[in-house]
Parts: C-alpha cells; structure tokens; sequence
C-alpha cells in the first residue's frame, strides 16, 4: 500500500460525498418493501443481512437507494457502515451517503468510513449522555488523502478482496452451523427425552445484566456488545469500556457463565451463548439476561444447543413481544415457559462428543475471521490516512 501514496490530495469527507435527503411520506405507496433499522446493521459488516417489513408498519421515511452508503449516526463508537443492495428507507438515526462529483469513486466510500480515523473523528464529534450522536456539519469536517481515481480503484480491489475473504469465511460458519444444528436434531429425534420446562432446569431466576454509557478512555472494565452474541455463539472482541460500578460488579462474567439476547430482532432475540474467556473484567449489558442451570440435571451446553435449535427458537420467538415490528424483547417468567427436550446427563455427555467435532471446526473458522479482519484494517489505515497523519 505504501506505494499508493503519492499524488493524494488532502480533503474534506463533506467537499468529496453527499448526504441525501430524500424522503418518502408513504414509503409502501413509493413502492419500497423494505426498511432499515440500527439494530438490523451489524458492526464492521459492510453487507446488510437483515431488515423489517414495511407492509408490517414502519415510520420511518428516510430513503435509500441500492449502492448508496448508510452510516449509524448515533452510537457511532458502534461502527455501524452498510451498503445497500437494495432500495428503501431507514431510520433517521442512520445517514444516506454517495459520492458528490467525480473526485470519489462509489466502491472507496464505505471503506472510507471504517477507517479508525473516521470512527474517532465520529465519536469525538458526537454529543449526548445517552444516546450521543455525531451530526453532518461535524462529521463531514473529518479529513482524510484521497489519492487519484487510478489509485483508488487499486486500492478498492484490494480492500473488496480482503472483504469477499471475510464473507467467504462467514458463509463457511454458517455452513457448519447449519450441519450442527441437523445433527442436533436428529440426536434429540432419536433419543428418549422428556419435556421438561426451562425454568426446573434454572436454580435461579433469570438476572437482566447492566448498562452503562460507554466511556471514551480507557478503564479496566468492559461491557458486552450486544452483537458479542451471533447466530453461530460467542463473538469475541466485541466490549466496550465503562466504569466499574457497584452495579457492574454485579453483572461480571465469569467464564462458562450462559447469557441470552433479551432484546433484539426477532431473528436474534433469546440466541444464547456461553462465555468462554477466563477474565474477571468483563460484565453484560441489560439487554441480556444470564441463566444460571442446575448442573445435576443438565450440561450448560446442551441448554445452549437446544436454545438455538428449531424447536428452541420457535418456542422463544413465539414469547418474545414487544410494540416495534423489528425489536422483540423476552422476560424471565416466559423464558422459564419454554420446554426442553431433556435426556439424562449420560445421553448429553455422548450428544457432546458428536457435536464436539463443529466446535472446533467453527472456532478454526472464527480465528481466520477474526485474522482477515485484522489485515482488512491494517489495510484500511494503510491505504486511507486520516487526519491524525498530516
């Protein structure tokens, strides 16, 4: 990459892209099918993997089009960048960004907005206890290079290539999540089970975690992201700093602790996922909620492979509620509702070593994942310098 910095010009992100503004007042009349919330954009995910059903209502009017950019404005430190390939509209909260004049090309964009430089000069911009968000005036003050037209398309292959390898990896775990969860399957068909309801299985009642406003220093303690909780288990790295709380202490994890979404897309409301990391710095966030099994009855794994079984999502996505067409929220008293297809200990130990086999599989997987990410932002940095570097 050091051999594409010549001949840059240093620029404004607002003199080089466009914020659009076009707004649909009856977006099903518009003839859009589809709508995009922040919960449905996935940190450091460029493809849009899940969206809500304008016909199932919506009030949000801000439109999209297919290649245009869309940036999550509020939580920022959220990293939250997507490009669309579909036409819609999308929360307010989130800004519709596409190259304004020739300078830019269109495939350079999103990777301009997840630099490391772009997301600091977003936070660092943003105001708000809550909810802080960055707006436009502020955001599009962020300077960056911006090398030629020739360069930038060198400089965007090489960043698509780094980008199809992640998607490449990703289709691969969900590849042996979906064979896993098969043979899951066939193994509760076969065996000799007894319905049994989740809350026997729980010695106590399920504990919401705690959340705090994330803090823009370094403090010794994190918090889970929600998205530390994927369709296929566990998402290492996925923290935010806060303070150490009484009420933190409270919620710290420890390793083989079981923790569930309690508030999300119904795609991913209820999805558990065991802790895996042995460290005491770590707490979860109130829109989890962790379970605490009793170990003579039933394996903390088993409880997290039939929680992500057909039969568990069915049962848990039929209990969550909530007003909003795209987040649904579960609460203890119905999660305990929940029937579990228990066999004895003996049965789940024999379950285990069959399903042992993908665990490894998808940790290999992951650790590319996690190592192509890697390479991606050092790229990234590499090839678009922000303001830091004058």
């Amino acid at each position: 990459m050091s051999s594409l910095k010549k001949n840059r010009t240093r620029v404004a992100f607002g003199d080089v892209v466009g914020l659009s503004n076009v707004r649909s007042k009856n977006p099903s009349a518009d003839g859009f099918e589809r709508y995009v919330g922040l919960e449905h954009l996935e940190p450091g995910d460029l493809k849009i993997r899940s969206w809500g059903d304008i016909a199932d209502g919506t009030t949000f009017t801000s439109v999209f089009k297919q290649g245009q950019v869309l940036f999550g404005k509020r939580r920022a430190y959220q990293r939250k960048v997507a490009v669309a390939d579909f036409s819609g509209v999308c929360s307010g909260d989130i800004y519709v960004l596409e190259p304004k004049g020739d300078d830019l090309l269109p495939e350079l964009l999103p990777f301009i907005c997840q630099t490391e430089a772009f997301f600091d000069h977003a936070v660092g911009t943003s105001a708000g206890s809550l909810s802080p968000r960055t707006n436009w005036k502020s955001l599009a003050t962020f300077e960056f290079s911006l090398p030629p037209l020739a360069e930038q398309r060198r400089i965007a292959e090489v960043l698509q290539a780094a980008d199809a390898t992640g998607e490449s990896t990703l289709r691969l775990i969900e590849q042996i999540r979906i064979v896993e969860a098969s043979l899951f399957r066939k193994l509760i068909g076969a065996a000799s089970t007894m319905p049994t309801p989740l809350g026997e299985l729980i010695v106590k009642s399920p504990r919401n975690g705690c959340s705090a406003h994330p803090s823009t220093a370094p403090t010794g303690h994190w918090v889970l992201a929600l998205s530390a909780i994927s369709k296929w288990g566990y998402r290492a790295g996925e923290l935010k700093p806060v303070e150490k709380t009484s009420e933190m202490e409270a919620a710290i994890l420890m390793e083989g602790d079981l923790v569930l979404s309690r508030s999300n897309t119904r795609e991913l409301v209820g999805l558990p996922a065991i802790f895996p990391e042995s460290r005491d710095d770590v707490s979860y966030p109130d829109t989890m909620m962790r379970l605490t099994l009793d170990k003579s009855r039933v394996r903390t794994r088993f409880i997290e492979h039939f929680l992500r079984s057909q039969d568990g999502r069915r049962q848990v996505q039929s209990y969550a509620a909530g007003t909003s067409a795209s987040m649904k929220k579960i609460n203890g008293t119905n999660l305990k509702k929940v029937i579990v297809s228990l066999m004895s200990l003996q049965e789940q130990d024999s379950m285990q070593e069959r399903l042992d086999q993908f665990q490894l599989a998808r940790s290999c997987a992951l650790d590319r994942l996690v190592s192509s990410a890697l390479l991606k932002s050092r790229l990234l940095d590499e090839a678009i310098p922000g303001d830091q570097e004058q």
